[in-house]
Formats: structure tokens, sequence, C-alpha cells
């Protein structure tokens, strides 16, 4: 049974409509008036040369994507706030949840559980920083059923899971970086940068990796001993100043991957500087490596968009490609 909205609630998705409608229309007169991507990041000089392979389909703006030890991805919808299953290339989107809020960030834990970040709206997002009541939702990817892992986070864009199970997440308007470390001690305000978007966390625990998606682009990385001291590790360069990056993972060198609105590059991070991995996919918004040895699999790109279209990106494979699969 769907639940009737408030109409507090109803009025902020208008918002956040308009914010997004807002949004695309910057993407469009950047598209027309940034120079054209691939002569601002160059391409990378490993890549293949397969074009993307469109796997699946959900039908909503897909803010996040994450694959489980079994193969299986997990999509968050920014509008209807739902989480979705696809158990395969070439499979139905299932939604294994109602509308939950679930417009943000989504990572898989070790017990194969899913955390996944609410209030990734304008208003939550600006107020968060004042008034953080965002939550960080756990859900059963075989039941369905959702409770809440951690409240009082603000607006919660991005998230990133620690080996030892501490969980950091990003608040775009706000500012923000919250941390909720394994034994739910919830901190809304760990750090701070202005605008942080994708977040993922170094191999070893120590650095924190976020975007900084405008105003001027960027990566950062965050001591995580050190909050207070964000460092601009990568700058996007001047003509790409409105490339909008949004989404962040690492491969399994640890290099950092980022997907772009505007650009419509994917990013990686090689020697202190950016080249692109793969070009044409516009309005991405997260990108992610598989799991497992069936369904979206180990070592194998896949990127996520707000056209709800998610694509195998071959060039950012870390195995052989292999289309007679």
């Amino acid at each position: 049974m769907r639940l009737k909205t408030n109409p507090l609630l109803r009025a902020a998705r208008r918002k956040r409509g308009r914010a997004i409608a807002s949004l695309i229309a910057l993407a469009a007169a950047a598209g027309v008036l940034a120079p054209a991507p691939a002569h601002a990041v160059p391409a990378c000089g490993d890549t293949g040369s397969a074009p993307p392979v469109k796997v699946a389909h959900v039908p909503d703006w897909v803010e996040s994507i994450a694959v489980d030890q079994r193969g299986r991805m997990f999509a968050t919808a920014y509008f209807t706030g739902r989480v979705y299953r696809i158990d395969a290339p070439g499979r139905a989107a299932v939604p294994i949840t109602g509308n939950v809020g679930a417009n943000g960030g989504i990572v898989v834990r070790d017990d194969g559980r899913l955390l996944v970040g609410t209030g990734n709206d304008p208003l939550h997002s600006v107020t968060g920083g004042v008034l953080p009541t965002s939550e960080l939702l756990l859900v059963d990817p075989e039941s369905g059923k959702v409770s809440t892992y951690a409240k009082g986070l603000g607006g919660i864009d991005g998230v990133a899971l620690a080996a030892d199970g501490t969980v950091y997440t990003t608040t775009l308007g706000g500012g923000n970086i919250g941390r909720v470390t394994p034994d739910g001690q919830v901190d809304p305000a760990w750090s701070h940068l202005q605008l942080p978007n994708g977040i993922a966390v170094s191999p070893d625990g120590r650095q924190i990796y976020v975007i900084q998606t405008t105003v001027a682009p960027g990566l950062y990385r965050i001591p995580a001993d050190d909050p207070s001291h964000p460092r601009r590790w990568i700058s996007t360069p001047l003509s790409d100043v409105l490339s909008l990056p949004d989404g962040l993972t690492l491969d399994s060198a640890g290099r950092p991957l980022i997907a772009t609105h505007v650009a419509g590059q994917i990013w990686r991070v090689e020697d202190g500087a950016l080249c692109a991995v793969e070009s044409g996919l516009n309005l991405s918004t997260q990108i992610t490596y598989g799991h497992g040895d069936g369904g979206f699999s180990k070592g194998r790109l896949y990127r996520a968009g707000v056209d709800g279209t998610i694509y195998e990106v071959p060039a950012g494979a870390e195995v052989p490609d292999d289309r007679s699969r």
C-alpha cells in the first residue's frame, strides 16, 4: 500500500524537480559552450576500443549503483526513492523496496546487506548543515526489509564504506562530510568541503577521496586522522570547469575513476593527472566495478546515468573483453 505524503514532502519534491531541471539546463548549456571534452582530458593509453554496451535500464534517474559478491546490481532511483535489483545484464530491474527515500548513494556491506542514503534533495542538502535529519538505511536485498542504520546526517549524496565498517557520506549543498563509526557514533560534520559529491576510501583506509563537483571541480584527499584539512589532489583542466564530475569509484589498483555529467567522459587518475577511459556518455552519475563470476562480474566496469540506462564500459574493464558471453 502506498502511503500518502504530507504537503511539506510534496513541496520538497517539487523543489527537487526544479533543481534537477536547472542542472540539466546547465549541463546542456555547458555541453554547447565548453570545448570538446576529448581535447580537455586526453584518452588513457591502455583502454580498449569496444564501445559501451547497454545492459540494463531502470525507469528513473539512477543516482547510484553497487554490485554484490553474487554479481547482482543494486540501484537507487532519485525520483521514486526505491532500491532496484538487477540480477544480470539483460535482466529487468526489479524494485525491492517501495518509496523509502532511497535517492542517494548505495554500498554493499560484507554481510551482503545494503547501506543507502536518503535526503539527497535541495531541502535536506541545504539545511543539513544546521538540521541534519537524513537517515542511512539498512536494506536486506532478499526480503526488501528496511531499517534505520544511522540518523542525524545531512542530505546524503555519496556513500563510501571503509574495510573496518566506517561509513562516510557527502552532503552536496551543505558541504559536510559525515561519518558513522562501526559502533554507531554519528558525526554529521566530520569534515567539510565545498559542494562534495562522489566519495571513496583508499584501499589502506588512510585517505577519503571526495569529488568537488563544481565552482572549482577537482578531487580531494581527506586524511582519516586529520579531517579538518582536506587537500586538493587533482584539479580539472580549465576547459572542463563545467564538466560536473559526480560519482567516484576505485579500480583494483586503487586508482580513482570519476563519472561526469557534462564532459561525457569517465576519467581515471594516473600519475597525478586525469585521462579519459571513455567518452560520449553524457549525464553519467556513477560508475562501479562488478564482483563474482556471474551477472555483473568481477573486473567489468558499469556506468549509470540520469536516463536510467546502465552501460557496460569495456574500455575500463580489468578483464579481457568477451562479447560472446
